[in-house]
């Protein structure tokens, strides 16, 4: 699937379900928001999202606790799901969010290299779902960056649809 198609996608299904979707983004800058806002007509269920690239961002606009962000750190399980949950209490017309956070290098410790987590949080039923990722080491960052809005748009996608049944 490509980001124009997982896109096109997830608008079908906003549009279908009657539900509204807000986004917060680390390493992919707004880019999983940026390819949703392509789409004509989007903005019925489109509420807008926020790019926490920075920890100080991140705690500033989302309330991520520093103590959180330095152990286990910006790219883990705790933080994505913090992140959805915070994007979502912010924005009371949205029905779900989705968030990235990751490390997509250069220059990345070995352990953190293309690691990227994505959480999905739904506002009812209450739940919030965090997916581990892991991109390819030989990739480019660009390439890496438009791989996790791919996986982004494709499992905010399967959520809307999981709620739609």
């Amino acid at each position: 699937m490509t980001i124009e198609s997982a896109a096109r996608r997830v608008a079908k299904l906003l549009k279908a379900s009657g539900l509204k979707v807000v986004f917060a983004e680390s390493c992919t800058g707004g880019l999983v928001s940026g390819s949703l806002t392509q789409i004509p007509g989007i903005s019925e269920h489109h509420c807008g999202g926020v790019v926490v690239y920075r920890d100080e961002t991140k705690a500033a606009y989302l309330d991520i606790p520093p103590k959180l962000l330095d152990d286990p750190g910006p790219v883990s399980r705790q933080v994505a799901e913090l992140m959805a949950q915070g994007v979502l209490d912010r924005t009371p017309e949205a029905d779900l969010s989705a968030a990235v956070t990751g490390h997509l290098g250069p220059n990345a410790p070995k352990k953190l290299d293309g690691l990227v987590f994505i959480a999905i949080a739904v506002r009812k039923p209450a739940t919030v779902a965090v997916h581990e990722l892991r991109c390819r080491r030989r990739d480019s960052r660009i390439v890496r960056q438009r791989w996790v809005v791919e996986r982004a748009l494709e499992l905010l996608g399967n959520a809307i649809d999981g709620l739609s049944r």
